[in-house]
């Protein structure tokens, strides 16, 4: 199954282009040039990862975008593409999970999307197993079943 990717940009050139390298590297890739079809399309579909730029209609517009995509179900995994990177170093308390400077190699580009997307699926798996310990714990032991799987 090819991972998913929302790539949203206002620069067509940059954005065709990403699309263009990402594809090659065997990821299935989805465009937005705005904050508001990047959340119609994130409401529509499902990704495994939404990149940003920041700079898009406002100087902030990107941060509205890993916000709408923090409140997807799905949880998508969230990166910021910019050539401004922020002053502050908050950019993790507001929900990206990656700060990706332009301009970036190709191959710098695709090495540090894989790794955050490893990292988001065994953060996903660890939160899953964490809950369902928990929710295991809940259950008086006089009602729990042990079956045994083959």
């Amino acid at each position: 199954m090819k991972r998913r990717i929302l790539l949203v940009d206002d620069d067509m050139a940059v954005l065709l282009t990403l699309k263009a390298v990402l594809e090659m590297h065997g990821f299935e890739v989805q465009t937005a040039g705005s904050v508001a079809e990047a959340v119609e399309k994130m409401e529509s579909g499902s990704y495994h990862m939404v990149i940003t730029d920041m700079r898009m209609e406002t100087e902030t517009a990107g941060w509205r975008v890993v916000e709408a995509a923090r409140a997807q179900e799905y949880r998508p995994a969230t990166a910021i593409l910019t050539a401004y990177p922020p002053p502050e170093s908050n950019w993790q308390d507001r929900g990206a999970q990656s700060l990706l400077v332009k301009p970036i190699g190709t191959k710098d580009l695709v090495r540090q999307i894989e790794a955050l997307l490893v990292n988001h699926e065994d953060e996903k798996q660890s939160l899953k197993n964490a809950s369902l310990r928990r929710g295991h714990e809940d259950v008086p032991s006089s009602t729990r079943t042990n079956r045994k799987v083959s």
